[in-house]
């Protein structure tokens, strides 16, 4: 029954991914002027928060532990990347946790117990999940200035300590990216709680 059961787990999986294949280094991102309300009461796109040499994109939660093991280093990472003129967003798609835990009112009471000094977006309907394949929270995607991806995956290389971080693979990836020189990781396997996203 176990082995039956992890069969159709899989096979969801599968199924889930190959109708949302994730976008690869070099493709350009979709939808990137789709206004999403923000836990501030506006509503912006990736557009408006691309900065001049890129976007940097992670979907996040308010649960996850993963997240949780992970977000002391958002607002780091931030101004990291507004230093080298990349935006910043984080992006809830946990559309099947709407009316629960990741609700517009969760994710406010969130980011202000966590300071989050940047945008937190509802990605309705799992919409930018879905056209660029994010697999986990968190999960990194970081576009170039044309929108054009160029570093996906991990934060870094240890969710449980910053401190023992031995390879920064965002923070270093915009680092090349603002310095225009080639990303020495471009991919890494995500890490983290799946997406509860809406399947198209």
């Amino acid at each position: 029954m176990k082995s039956l059961f992890t069969f159709v787990f899989l096979l969801a999986v599968s199924v889930t991914f190959a109708a949302n294949p994730q976008l690869q280094i070099g493709d350009r991102a979709k939808h990137t002027d789709v206004k999403m309300e923000c836990v501030s009461g506006k509503s912006v796109s990736l557009a408006d928060l691309k900065g001049e040499n890129g976007l940097v994109m992670i979907f996040s939660c308010n649960t996850c532990p993963f997240v949780i093991a992970w977000e002391d280093r958002y607002n780091e990472l931030y101004n990291w990347a507004k230093e080298h003129g990349v935006g910043f967003a984080l992006l809830n798609s946990n559309y099947q946790k709407r009316n629960d835990d990741d609700s517009l009112e969760a994710m406010k009471k969130h980011a202000a117990e966590k300071g989050y000094q940047f945008p937190y977006l509802v990605d309705d309907e799992s919409l930018i999940a879905n056209a660029v394949g994010g697999q986990t929270t968190p999960h990194v995607f970081l576009f170039d200035k044309d929108f054009k991806l160029v570093y996906k995956g991990l934060i870094d290389d240890n969710y449980k300590s910053a401190s023992d971080v031995k390879q920064a693979y965002l923070k270093d990836a915009i680092k090349s990216l603002a310095g225009g020189e080639k990303i020495a990781v471009a991919e890494t396997k995500p890490m983290g709680c799946s997406i509860k996203r809406k399947v198209n």
